[in-house]
């Protein structure tokens, strides 16, 4: 028999995304879902969506302590064998809970699957293909490649390994990725699409980067002791707010100086992949001032 699958929505004032996230989990085509909206007493009109609902899904609206543990909530009070959370600004592709199950099925030995995703904008129009690679531990040390909504997980290992960490705001995913991969939990991986990641202004990745960026460095820095570069310097553009293209010479030397200082914070000391790497961002100062003559 297939398993019962539990769905958890965190949700805060995202009323005009809501009903596009619970319409995506009602439409899908596997038979045993329990779906969960967990909302932290929304002002906007996210309850009185809810209220339509409420002879399909279960939902509450109360205040809790953020993200993480409106997660944790409903997952604590899930009947599924088989749970995983998709945030009320997100959307399931048609077929996602099935192909999720199937590929579960397919790798017993696995903890977890995830697949194939798109970023997408306001409009649910497609922007790219979510940057998926195939598992590797390792490289979790380096980038979160796991796109979040096409995760599920089977509770038990949810169960041992602990939940998602209440005391992160941004990156409580990633966390729960390298918990489970440090614990030897393997995360299977289908070439199927299924989900879509909403971008727009009001995400806490985008408009909060620098904090977002800040969180994962704290959180790489915890589990292994020290963080990649690219990590170093993917913070320093975001705490500046700034893109390489866009940098002028007092910008990049700028950057040079936060990502000297991160490194110096987290590793004690640089590593030799940031010189070239600071050579080339200098260099390009240059030859920018000089074609601007």
């Amino acid at each position: 028999m297939e398993p019962l699958v539990t769905i958890v929505t965190p949700s805060f004032n995202q009323g005009r995304f809501i009903r596009a996230t619970i319409e995506s989990v009602l439409k899908q085509d596997y038979p045993r879902i329990e779906y969960l909206v967990m909302d932290g007493g929304s002002t906007d009109e996210t309850v009185s969506i809810l209220r339509e609902y409420s002879d399909r899904i279960r939902w509450v609206s109360e205040p809790d302590r953020g993200q993480a543990h409106a997660i944790n909530k409903g997952w604590r009070q899930a009947a599924g064998g088989v749970v995983a959370y998709l945030n009320s600004d997100d959307v399931y592709l048609p077929g996602a809970v099935s192909n999720a199950v199937a590929a579960l099925q397919a790798h017993p030995e696995s903890a977890a699957v995830y697949g194939e995703g798109y970023h997408v904008d306001e409009a649910g129009a497609i922007l790219e293909r979510y940057p998926t690679e195939p598992f590797d531990a390792d490289r979790l040390r380096e980038i979160c490649f796991i796109c979040q909504p096409t995760v599920f997980l089977r509770r038990e290992a949810v169960e041992a390994t602990g939940y998602l960490d209440e005391s992160l705001r941004y990156c409580m995913d990633y966390d729960l990725w390298i918990r489970l991969s440090r614990a030897g939990k393997i995360f299977a991986h289908t070439p199927q699409y299924l989900a879509s990641t909403r971008l727009h202004a009001d995400t806490k990745t985008l408009g909060q980067r620098g904090q977002a960026h800040a969180e994962i460095l704290r959180v790489i820095h915890r589990h292994f002791g020290r963080v990649a570069p690219n990590l170093v310097f993917g913070y320093a553009h975001a705490a500046l707010g700034l893109e390489n293209r866009e940098a002028s010479i007092r910008d990049r030397l700028s950057l040079i100086g936060v990502s000297l200082v991160t490194f110096l914070r987290y590793n004690r000391s640089v590593p030799r992949a940031a010189w070239p790497v600071w050579w080339i961002w200098l260099r390009d100062s240059y030859y920018d001032a000089r074609a601007s003559l």
